[in-house]
């Protein structure tokens, strides 16, 4: 893991900025958005993806890419919650006092 972050700091920094910016410009949902049902299966997905990851169960290069992945979009989904953080506390500060 300490060679993920030390070989591919550029990578993960751009994905975290990227989620940054990210979160920054879509805080506003208009949309329905996900479903109940396709949110848990999604997150099923990602702690099966995870539990992999740390079992080791994909050798070689398939599970360098697979922990590289899943890095990535942890750095990816912290930036986007500090972005929608970040514009959350900006727009609630310069709307005014009703």
């Amino acid at each position: 893991m300490s060679f993920l972050l030390s070989f591919h700091w550029g990578w993960l920094v751009g994905s975290l900025l990227l989620g940054l910016a990210m979160g920054w410009i879509s805080v506003v949902q208009r949309g329905d958005g996900t479903s109940k049902v396709l949110a848990r299966w999604l997150a099923v997905l990602v702690a099966a993806l995870v539990a992999a990851s740390l079992a080791r169960v994909v050798p070689g290069r398939f599970g360098y890419w697979l922990d590289l992945g899943l890095v990535m979009f942890g750095c990816y989904l912290v930036g986007c919650t500090i972005g929608a953080c970040l514009r959350d506390w900006v727009v609630s500060r310069s709307t005014p006092a009703a």
